[in-house]
């Protein structure tokens, strides 16, 4: 169940000294007025000068992308624009997204449609029932019981970076027959990526709103933690690692997750992951020996990881998924008399990290002493 949109300021948009902001449902300011008269469709700030010379947004009809003509509005870019911005955008997030990537190619994701207009996720924990009984004549009468409901919100923020371009650099770009120079389009696109992985992984700060809290797999109050060896320490070998990893797929069995799992390291494992795990050269790595464990998938390395952490995770959905509201989009809006083009790009993309009742969980935290 997503939440409704919430009676209260969300400011977006700055242009000058002027706010675009939502009062009490009202909009007020151009760019939220657009968003509002567009059931809040990112598509209505991407106007696009087609060639026929007039205006238009895409918008989905019957299931398809369509070309609609803007009625109160003039484009400022070309289609082939939003082509080189979005693309060049793409390429700088996809290398920073690979804890993030590795949920939605498992399917681990969770779609909400109209993802701006919405402000929480509300979701349901379930709480087991007691055990049957034995008996030789069904007559006696078993402990009457039912499951236990919790309802628990999941903020959905918005992640963005703006950026923008005079409208001099447009129009010479224009002239000139040569594309927009990218770089910090890339950049803002990159920031953006970038703070999606931290939030999965746990290492920016939690976000807490509509009484829920956004937590990610280092930070998550439910995780189980675990004191693994130092590898830098006299006395460490690859055997002794192997033994931890199995210790820590014994601690999500113990709390009835039985994998399959991705084991996630930090960037200062790599030396040793990648080494020769026994004396014969080239027999096999330390992280090849782990990929040997029944259940584990993969042996992987985040780069925002730190320390010498490791992270056990059940990929499936009652353990975690990825809650996308938008993907990474780029939106843009005139100011200072349209001499300055604005973009913004943003994406609500936020981890949801999943318990029951109990507290039982499939992640598996650890870290050295």
């Amino acid at each position: 169940m997503v939440g409704a949109l919430a009676p209260f300021t969300i400011g977006l948009f700055e242009k000058e000294n002027k706010m675009d902001f939502i009062l009490n449902g009202q909009a007020n300011g151009n760019v939220a007025q657009t968003l509002m008269m567009n059931n809040f469709d990112v598509n209505s700030l991407r106007p696009y000068i087609g060639e026929d010379g007039r205006s238009y947004i895409t918008v989905i009809q019957n299931g398809a992308p369509t070309a609609v003509p803007v009625q109160n509005g003039t484009a400022t870019l070309r289609k082939d624009d939003w082509k080189i911005l979005d693309e060049a955008i793409v390429k700088a997030a996809k290398p920073r997204l690979r804890a993030v990537a590795d949920l939605l190619g498992a399917g681990l994701r969770y779609n909400i449609p109209n993802g701006m207009g919405k402000t929480v996720l509300e979701t349901e924990t379930q709480s087991d029932i007691s055990d049957a009984i034995i008996s030789m004549d069904g007559l006696r009468e078993s402990e009457g019981d039912r499951p236990v409901f919790e309802l628990s919100n999941l903020p959905l923020p918005i992640i963005h970076k703006d950026f923008n371009f005079s409208a001099r650099q447009v129009m010479a770009s224009r002239n000139g027959g040569s594309p927009l120079d990218t770089t910090t389009a890339e950049l803002a696109g990159r920031r953006v990526a970038e703070m999606a992985e931290k939030l999965l992984i746990g290492v920016a700060s939690s976000y807490t709103y509509g009484g829920g809290t956004v937590y990610g797999l280092t930070n998550y109050t439910n995780r189980m933690t675990k004191t693994i060896s130092n590898p830098t320490g006299g006395g460490w070998v690859p055997a002794t690692t192997v033994s931890e990893v199995l210790q820590m797929r014994n601690q999500s069995q113990a709390a009835y997750h039985y994998g399959p799992w991705m084991l996630y390291c930090s960037p200062n494992w790599d030396v040793y992951m990648d080494d020769d795990y026994s004396s014969a050269k080239g027999d096999n790595t330390l992280r090849e020996r782990l990929r040997k464990i029944e259940g584990i998938q993969d042996v992987r390395t985040l780069d925002y990881l730190t320390n010498y952490d490791l992270v056990l995770v059940q990929m499936t959905s009652d353990v975690v998924r990825e809650v996308v509201g938008m993907d990474i989009a780029t939106t843009q809006w005139e100011s200072k008399g349209g001499m300055q083009l604005n973009f913004k790009v943003m994406a609500i993309m936020v981890p949801q990290l999943r318990a029951d009742q109990n507290g039982n969980t499939g992640i598996v935290h650890a870290s050295v002493a």
